[in-house]
């Protein structure tokens, strides 16, 4: 028998469609925006904290012991996927990996930024591996230090790569599969050891991991940022050692000049420019969240790609945890001819669900430039008006998380202290009842928690459709909303969605 977990109730449903009424209203009658720069504060200049803050983060040593951490975490999934219990709720390795750790990394973006790809194990491992230093700049490298081919160049190959670990993930079952997982984590270190061995710098950090990418593009709305204290300094400096390195410290693994920084996307808070900089001019600040997707982030076609594609998967996710899905894989299925685990059909699935949101969104797009009469090609449109996708992918994905985390986090305990599983059995009907009951928070707490990330989406979603909509207009000062209203559409129909995919029961994970 099938656990689920209860969907979301009518009155918050109706309490997030009354908001979108109401401030979809709001946004027609506003008047045009001006893209003002945003207040920062940096956390050096806080009293008291602020220089054990620049301490921390211009030292190697803290890095290197929460890198070691997540190196022992990381083995203890593969020694115990590979020699552990299958069944997927006794062992460590689904456990962490698809419960705690893929439904938590959301919420750290949402606080940190992309702190965890400075403390990424397969990374971490790589470089150990190839340059043979736990830290400290290794010269030779060990590289072949080839430049990366401009057709792989891009964010398409983590993509590509995402779009394939879905399938796996959802597909092939491998967050029920402890071997599976075991595997396909081995499989992450090796592509990031292979890159670091042939081509310059991190290149599987920047164009080909799928978690980084997502972090990255995630990042635009966290509300913290690691850029120059004083931007004169960094005007006048001649060596570029945040770009370069210097004897001690490597460049940026991802070829960023923080001088010229803007935005989150490729920076993995590696800590190397903080540590190089002689000016000791690199510390985080705080800032307002999400103003990377509003208005300063700069659109690229394949980019955008990446952000709808993102959006699509998250979708997916939600729509293969419904109580309908695995009926309509089966009558497929057998439309088809589908046998075995019916990977056709779920394919056939998968397509649907990508050429239906990425289809809705160009159709907006071109209703959108039509009613705007925009001077700009459609690439660069459909480019500019791709950020709306990540508040909407980021706050369904942080409330559809909130369920497997909260609700399927409990018993973390036992397989903390037997990670193996030995001994154990699948969980039996009353056991499963139990966590309904052992939650960490309340059940109104979360449904409310989840109804807030509805809106917030929402709401930011707006205001990027309001800031990079007018700057596609030759003249933005008349009728600027309703000229804006297909996106606006665009936007109302998948946070629709989104909630009327949370008000339905969901299909525990395991």
């Amino acid at each position: 028998m099938t656990m689920t977990h209860p969907g979301l109730p009518y009155y918050w449903g109706l309490a997030v469609i009354i908001f979108m009424v109401v401030y979809s209203f709001r946004f027609l009658v506003l008047s045009s925006p001006n893209n003002k720069i945003s207040r920062t504060i940096s956390l050096i200049s806080i009293p008291v904290i602020g220089s054990l803050i620049q301490r921390l983060v211009s030292s190697p040593w803290v890095l290197l012991i929460l890198k070691l951490l997540m190196v022992v975490f990381f083995l203890t999934v593969i020694i115990s996927g590979l020699f552990g219990t299958q069944v997927p709720e006794r062992n460590f390795a689904t456990v962490v990996t698809w419960n705690i750790w893929w439904a938590g990394l959301v919420f750290s973006i949402f606080l940190f930024g992309s702190a965890w790809c400075a403390i990424c194990p397969w990374d971490a491992m790589a470089q150990w591996l190839v340059r043979r230093r736990l830290f400290k700049r290794a010269e030779p490298n060990n590289s072949l230090n080839l430049s990366v081919p401009s057709y792989l160049k891009s964010v398409w190959p983590a993509l590509f790569l995402f779009i394939a670990l879905t399938w796996l993930e959802l597909g092939v079952g491998t967050t029920v599969n402890p071997y599976a997982t075991a595997v396909i984590s081995l499989l992450m270190v090796l592509m990031a050891t292979l890159s670091l061995s042939v081509f310059k710098r991190k290149a599987f950090c920047k164009h080909f991991c799928p978690v980084g990418r997502t972090i990255g593009f995630y990042a635009q709305l966290a509300p913290l940022e690691l850029r120059p204290i004083n931007t004169d300094v960094c005007s006048e400096c001649k060596t570029l050692d945040c770009y370069h390195g210097n004897e001690q410290v490597d460049p940026c693994p991802t070829s960023l000049v923080m001088g010229t920084l803007t935005q989150n996307t490729y920076c993995t808070s590696c800590g190397n420019c903080t540590q190089s900089c002689p000016e000791q001019n690199i510390a985080w600040r705080l800032r307002e969240p999400s103003v990377e997707a509003i208005q300063t982030a700069r659109p690229h076609w394949d980019e955008a790609w990446f952000m709808l594609g993102l959006l699509a998967l998250t979708a997916f996710h939600g729509i293969s945890m419904l109580s309908f899905w695995e009926e309509w894989l089966m009558d497929t299925a057998r439309s088809l001819g589908d046998s075995g685990q019916m990977l056709i059909s779920f394919t056939l699935g998968m397509v649907i669900c990508f050429v239906v949101i990425l289809g809705l969104y160009t159709l907006f797009v071109v209703l959108m430039r039509e009613s705007t009469k925009t001077e700009l090609n459609f690439r660069r449109s459909f480019s500019s008006m791709a950020f709306v996708a990540i508040p909407l992918a980021f706050s369904y994905h942080m409330a559809h998380n909130l369920n497997h985390l909260i609700r399927e986090g409990a018993g973390l305990l036992s397989v903390f202290s037997n990670p193996l599983g030995k001994g154990t059995l699948p969980l039996t009907m009353m056991e499963k009842h139990q966590r309904h009951f052992d939650m960490l928070i309340s059940q109104d707490m979360l449904f409310s928690l989840q109804a807030l990330l509805m809106i917030l989406g929402f709401a930011i979603s707006l205001r990027t459709i309001r800031h990079r909509g007018v700057l596609l207009m030759s003249d933005h000062t008349k009728y600027w909303g309703l000229r804006l209203s297909p996106i606006i559409i665009f936007a109302v129909v998948i946070t629709g969605f989104h909630l009327w995919m949370l008000m339905q029961p969901m299909t525990m994970r395991m």
